[in-house]
């Protein structure tokens, strides 16, 4: 590949992650669909090599680069309401040792976004119990795994919190043992109570008043 090809590849990269960012941002869209959708409207039908796409982390970036161009006096404020949301489901449900994912982790979270969570415990039934004996009105689908796609689909139950929306994958205990490893680029991919806390402690943004 001579370097000018390489250069456009580069070129055409990044403008579909930027393109995928603006529709993550703005419309919700999860990263898989935002990124199929922004390759349409930039190369059209033509279907994009697989080395043409940008991964997440290129997308993350991007998210993070839009929402401080065009949402930096809504944002930090979104993302602090969030996270403190987090802490408190995540307290009534530390018998299942919850996890934080997803954008409001990452600190990407904008007016779309749903907290995430993963729960570790010896049966998803249990899980169930625990939040309809709360008066928790559920809905129940599946998420894949996050060791992969070998392992399947994990049973996901949500519910709304305080007017926002809350995603549980629920997991079985043994799965805790990989539940503390960090991404590719060394970011944490899931937070403990502690970790989200210390966010919050450690923020940068205060909500507005």
């Amino acid at each position: 590949m001579t370097a000018n090809v390489n250069e456009e590849l580069q070129l055409l990269r990044a403008e579909i992650a930027a393109a995928a960012a603006r529709l993550i941002a703005e419309d919700g869209a999860d990263y898989n669909t935002a990124k199929r959708k922004a390759a349409r409207q930039i190369l059209g039908d033509t279907q994009p090599p697989l080395n043409l796409l940008p991964d997440n982390a290129q997308i993350e970036a991007e998210v993070r680069l839009y929402q401080s161009l065009f949402h930096a006096d809504t944002q930090p404020a979104r993302l602090f309401r969030l996270r403190t949301l987090a802490v408190d489901i995540m307290e009534g449900l530390q018998k299942f040792h919850p996890y934080l994912s997803g954008s409001v982790l990452n600190g990407t979270a904008g007016p779309h976004d749903d907290i995430h969570l993963q729960l570790f415990a010896d049966s998803a039934k249990e899980v169930e119990i625990f939040l309809l004996n709360r008066n928790l009105q559920i809905d129940i689908s599946e998420t894949p795994h996050f060791k992969g796609p070998r392992y399947g689909m994990v049973e996901t139950v949500s519910f709304m919190w305080h007017k926002e929306g809350v995603h549980a994958a629920l997991y079985e205990l043994d799965d805790l043992r990989g539940a503390v490893k960090t991404r590719g680029d060394g970011k944490l991919a899931r937070a403990d109570i502690a970790a989200v806390r210390a966010l919050l402690v450690n923020s940068t943004h205060p909500p507005s008043p």
